[in-house]
């Protein structure tokens, strides 16, 4: 299904290129045609102190499509897991924005705008099942050949780093070019994501969104 554009955002986002620090602006909303023009620009929301804010962290952190880190545990456990894409969006987000998990951020809001988001086409989840049980996933925007992905969970060892694996492949045969995790962590590093520029991101952004 192509996704439905919806009506445009009311808010002049700005440019992040000459921006100073990761936090670009702050205020706005979370209609789905703000949303869409924020990822278009570089920019993504997380809350600060309650205040709604757009960030483009430098360094940003993708997953180059050609360059995910398969170990040996990981292949093992790829068998072990079914694959399911948009078959359980809600429940992917309501287990990602548990808030018993540490350094959550994801409130009711952002459930509300994303949920929205994948009703309209342009918000995915991918997601890994065992014994027909939800055990693990991530979820994120697909727009053009971005991939912007936004947080993943896990309930069985593996099961992100399988389902985030499964992401990778999907976005290659779909011949997406560029898998935006915002920022490195110990976790994703050992998946083969890297750190670029602000600037090299937004080059990376621009081609992709030409697509």
């Amino acid at each position: 299904m192509r996704p439905v554009e919806p009506p445009p955002s009311r808010w002049d986002l700005p440019d992040p290129a000459p921006g100073d620090g990761e936090v670009i602006a702050a205020g706005g909303d979370l209609e789905p045609g703000t949303v869409l023009d924020a990822y278009r620009r570089g920019l993504f929301p997380m809350r600060v102190d309650g205040v709604l804010a757009w960030w483009s962290p430098d360094p940003r952190g993708v997953i180059p499509l050609d360059g995910f880190h398969v170990s040996r545990s990981l292949r093992a456990a790829i068998r072990r897991f079914e694959i399911r894409v948009d078959s359980a969006f809600g429940a992917v987000m309501r287990a990602c924005a548990d808030p018993g998990r540490e350094h959550g951020w994801i409130d009711e809001s952002f459930v509300v705008a994303y949920t929205r988001l994948h009703e309209l086409g342009w918000a995915h989840s991918v997601e890994t099942w065992h014994d027909d049980r939800l055990v693990g996933g991530l979820y994120g925007l697909r727009i053009g050949g971005l991939f912007a992905g936004e947080s993943m969970f896990h309930a069985a060892t593996d099961a992100s780093k399988v389902a985030c694996r499964a992401t990778v492949e999907l976005l290659r045969i779909d011949g997406a070019r560029l898998f935006d995790v915002q920022w490195t962590t110990p976790h994703l590093r050992t998946l083969g994501a890297v750190d670029v520029t602000r600037a090299e991101y937004l080059r990376l952004l621009a081609d992709a969104l030409g697509q």
